[in-house]
């Protein structure tokens, strides 16, 4: 039996970023994960958002995404894009990346990191008790780990075989996504009609001036919406040749498909992130419609505000009961996240009173502040957890500020290549002393004279210092003449070690 701190059942996005947290700490992980390897088929997610994108910097790893990807305003509500170019970060527009190459360059950062992967299997059972989780897989073989985290998707058997209630709604719409070839193109791009949403498009595009080009050539990708919800079968191309033909009124000589899938606007979510010493991350803790495009991006960012966190209980630098936190920060923003797409879902839909509701809708978000608060949700960079009263910053995400120190200029994200917190003192030189966690928490005296501007807030009194976590939230805001810091850091990143 083969043993690790850690071993992630699903080496998705969410999977992979986890991994890669865990092992940036120093911590033993594994990831099972049924496919061979880290091909995909179908299309699935198609971008990052700003937030992500800044965590991807935090690692140091956003230049990878970039390189391939198309800078785009992607952020929109209902499919209204919402410009977030006058938005204070680097990153002030989305990425069009397909998932599978976003797991693709992940996967290879993973590699680097040494992350062992059991592929061309899966967990098929485990059994956790007060020292450990003992973990069956389908080829025979058994695991021991400390924990087990749940990455493997909507239907999770992790969080089924945990107990874990998936509380929500039903479907209320079903559509068909593919790729096959055809006899006539269609008219490329996204199309409203009486029977809902459909679109046409090629896996290759560029983005030009705001808008996608596709390809000349290539397999149609289609989206088209179902007559009927509840369908139990996968979908074949009789399903999608009828589902054509009854919204465009023919199916365009459909044939070839290289696969088929099918989505719903369900929406569910984990009743608990932990049971124990079992974790839910990603699709396994909240599923819902992919508009808005939130799924992938939530999915990483609930592995970047657990890696740490359970890297710290692992290896014994904090007390157990830092993982509530994981519950208690992430199911807020993915409860937030459902009533997001559940709404925008709403606003699709195609009938008068809705058309005029969806008509009012848009008009507001026209507007200055209401687009600010909005777009500022659906990228991620308007993430707020509750920390307690105080300084704006305190739960929200740290600025990417240049900052000037004695050894030169460095920029605030470029401390967390190595998932480390920081102290980032701007008042006087050596003013804290921090020795008791000097092992945990870098301290750096810096000086910055810019304005501090959050999205969709605006500007803020300038901190004398703040207390970064590794997932780039601020834990604490100061000076020090205030003498909770101790305590800030014994919450987050252990007690003090011994003189």
């Amino acid at each position: 039996m083969k043993e690790h701190a850690v071993v992630i059942a699903g080496g998705g996005p969410t999977g992979m970023m986890l991994a890669g947290e865990l092992a940036l700490a120093g911590v033993d992980v594994a990831i099972v994960e049924r496919r061979p390897n880290q091909e995909l088929a179908g299309w699935r997610a198609g971008g990052l958002s700003s937030r992500t994108l800044e965590v991807f910097d935090q690692r140091g790893i956003v230049d990878r995404f970039l390189a391939e990807g198309q800078k785009a305003q992607v952020a929109g509500f209902a499919t209204l894009h919402l410009d977030i170019s006058d938005f204070p970060t680097r990153h002030n527009y989305g990425l069009g990346l397909r998932q599978k190459h976003i797991e693709r360059i992940l996967a290879g950062w993973v590699s680097e990191l040494a992350v062992p992967i059991y592929r061309s299997c899966e967990l098929t059972s485990f059994a956790q008790d007060d020292t450990g989780v003992t973990i069956e897989l389908s080829d025979g073989a058994s695991l021991q780990a400390s924990y087990l985290v749940g990455c493997d998707g909507g239907r999770s058997l992790v969080r089924k075989a945990a107990g874990i209630e998936f509380r929500g709604w039903d479907a209320t719409t079903s559509s068909i996504l593919a790729e096959a070839e055809m006899a006539e193109e269609p008219p490329l791009g996204i199309h409203r009609t009486a029977f809902g949403i459909h679109a046409f498009g090629r896996e290759e595009y560029e983005i030009r001036d705001g808008k996608i080009v596709f390809a000349k050539e290539g397999p149609i990708g289609v989206m088209v919406t179902e007559e009927n919800v509840g369908a139990t079968t996968e979908p074949t191309l009789r399903d999608l040749s009828e589902a054509l033909v009854a919204v465009c009124g023919t199916d365009y000589g459909i044939h070839s498909p290289t696969w088929i899938s099918r989505f719903t606007d369900m929406s569910r979510q984990a009743a608990a992130y932990r049971k124990g010493r079992v974790l839910l991350a990603g699709d396994a803790a909240h599923v819902h419609s992919p508009v808005g495009g939130q799924g992938l991006n939530t999915g990483v960012q609930d592995a970047v505000n657990l890696g740490w966190k359970l890297a710290q209980v692992v290896k014994g630098t904090s007390p157990e009961g830092l993982l509530d936190t994981y519950h208690f920060e992430r199911h807020p923003i993915a409860a937030r996240v459902l009533r997001m797409t559940m709404a925008q879902v709403a606003l699709q839909r195609t009938d008068d009173r809705t058309e005029a509701l969806r008509e009012i809708v848009l008009e507001f978000l026209g507007m200055e502040e209401p687009r600010k608060r909005i777009a500022a949700e659906m990228s991620g960079l308007g993430i707020h957890y509750d920390l307690g009263e105080g300084h704006p910053l305190v739960g929200r995400r740290m600025p990417d500020l240049e900052l000037a120190t004695a050894s030169g200029r460095l920029r605030v994200y470029s401390l967390l290549h190595s998932a480390r917190p920081a102290l980032v003192n701007l008042g006087e030189r050596r003013a804290f002393d921090i020795t008791p966690w000097a092992d945990r928490v870098q301290l750096i005296d810096a000086e910055y004279a810019g304005t501090w501007d959050l999205p969709a807030i605006g500007a803020v009194t300038a901190p004398a210092a703040v207390l970064v976590r590794p997932d780039g939230y601020v834990a604490w805001v100061g000076d020090r003449t205030q003498p909770d810091l101790p305590d800030a850091l014994t919450t987050w990143f252990g007690p003090p070690a011994e003189a």
